[in-house]
């Protein structure tokens, strides 16, 4: 039988998620620009948007998830 999900598994999860979503966001816009022939700057440039946008998705996103769950952790959790 299966049982309940440790936190170290949750926080593992959680990490990854974070990163596929945040590595998704930070390639689309240099990907777009491919489309318009950029130059190696403008590239860059891209992705460095993407990055900036990847990371405060990411960050608004654990925000909004914070105050879904209650906006509290579970007693003995580490912040």
């Amino acid at each position: 039988m299966v049982g309940p999900i440790s936190e170290a598994e949750r926080d593992a999860g959680n990490r990854k998620i974070k990163l596929v979503l945040l590595a998704i966001v930070t390639v689309s816009p240099p990907l777009i620009a491919l489309q318009f022939d950029p130059s190696p700057v403008q590239l860059l440039a891209a992705l460095g948007g993407g990055l900036l946008l990847g990371l405060a998705v990411v960050w608004y996103l654990g925000r909004l998830a914070a105050e879904f769950s209650g906006g509290r952790r579970r007693p003995g959790r580490r912040r």
